[in-house]
């Protein structure tokens, strides 16, 4: 184990997927409804869309607020309906606009990719966010170095520069995008070993097993942050915390499959074996 974690871990750092052609990514958002998609809203139940959150427009996943009187800490998340363990996952993304009224500062051109959830079934009805890792996009401020595809923890932890690291949040190395411009987030899961973001492109953040435990999330239920359990797969969300964002594009690309090259389903990208899943032509008589 220490040895092929060794290995992903220096792997140069673009060479998984580079033989994936772009028709081989799976399309989560088709452009034109959330059609395998569940929302989850604090305080509402499952699948009960409050004021329109999440909406379709102009073949964009919007997230909007102009039917809150105020925000009132409804933390919102919108799940793709299967889970996944080793892949490569793409958002394009947008901030605009202003802020729901009485959302909290530090939710100024705030949102997340949520990795390894808990299924929307299993939240509370008052629970603030997912037990996951979350990617955690932010937007410049036009007023300082503001990073985004940081790292954040709502129920877990994990191993940073070969420490378990118990913060909150970690920044990573990327640079501010001010304004209303369309930034391309990418991050690379290997299930319970290693998580890598990237920004445009360019790789800035990496840490290694994600596990539950700690803090930082309300209205759970206790029997799911089991302290120190690695997370090797969940569910993919997108958030909703208080600032209108916009989303043209969620990709992903499966890491796990059939690695046996006579199959007809091989990939050569795949890092995670499945066997189970070949196919094979049959002989003709």
């Amino acid at each position: 184990m220490r040895k092929i974690l060794a290995f992903l871990l220096y792997f140069p750092v673009m060479a998984f997927a580079q033989d994936a052609a772009p028709k081989e990514w799976k399309q989560l958002f088709n452009g034109k409804d959330l059609k395998d998609w569940h929302i989850k809203i604090r305080n509402y139940a499952l699948d009960d869309n409050f004021g329109k959150t999440f909406r379709v427009e102009d073949g964009l996943m919007k997230v909007r607020y102009d039917g809150y009187s105020s925000f009132d800490e409804k933390f919102g998340h919108i799940f793709y309906k299967d889970k996944f363990s080793y892949y490569k996952i793409a958002v394009e993304y947008r901030f605009v606009g202003e802020q729901a009224k009485d959302g909290p500062g530090w939710a100024t051109r705030n949102s997340g990719i949520m990795l390894h959830c808990q299924s929307p079934e299993s939240m509370g009805k008052d629970q603030d966010f997912p037990i996951s890792i979350e990617v955690q996009l932010l937007g410049g401020l036009g007023n300082g170095k503001r990073t985004t595809c940081n790292v954040c923890t709502p129920g877990t932890n994990l191993v940073f520069q070969n420490k378990l690291d118990k913060r909150h949040c970690i920044n990573s190395d990327s640079k501010t995008y001010d304004g209303d411009q369309w930034v391309r987030a990418e991050v690379l899961v290997l299930g319970d070993s290693l998580i890598r973001h990237y920004v445009n492109g360019e790789k800035v953040l990496e840490y290694t097993k994600p596990q539950t435990g700690g803090g930082n999330v309300l209205g759970h239920d206790p029997a799911l942050l089991v302290e120190g359990k690695l997370l090797g797969e969940g569910y993919i969300s997108l958030q909703s915390e208080s600032h209108p964002v916009d989303f043209r594009k969620v990709e992903l690309l499966n890491l796990c499959g059939c690695t046996d090259p006579k199959a007809s389903n091989y990939k050569s990208y795949y890092v995670k074996s499945d066997n189970k899943s070949c196919v094979y032509k049959r002989k003709k008589k």
